[in-house]
């Protein structure tokens, strides 16, 4: 399953009615830590698909979604399950810690 970019358009559907979890990765395209995380984050998308949906926004495009998840800085990833914000992490993170944000 490919990464899903999030917008306040399809952030509803995509993520608050979605009927598994959902990993969002908040960052910014001139966010160094954002694009060490990126493809990262890419990878433990291929290795969940079909369990939980990876969904990306960018803050700069969609600062709106940023401000009402209170991200202050980025990168940040917050799980989504059954429409809830669940679990949080702020900055760069490996890939098994990822792995444990969304179990």
């Amino acid at each position: 399953m490919a990464v899903v970019t999030i917008t306040k358009d399809n952030f509803q559907k995509e993520v608050l009615e979605s009927e598994i979890p959902v990993l969002v990765d908040f960052w910014a395209g001139w966010c160094g830590p954002c694009k060490m995380l990126s493809p990262v984050v890419d990878e433990v998308a291929e290795e969940i698909a079909g369990t939980v949906k990876v969904g990306k926004v960018n803050v700069d495009e969609e600062s709106d979604l940023a401000r009402q998840f209170r991200v202050m800085s980025i990168p940040t990833l917050i799980v989504f399950k059954n429409g809830s914000a669940v679990n949080q992490s702020v900055g760069v993170i490996s890939k098994q810690e990822i792995l444990d944000l969304v179990k």
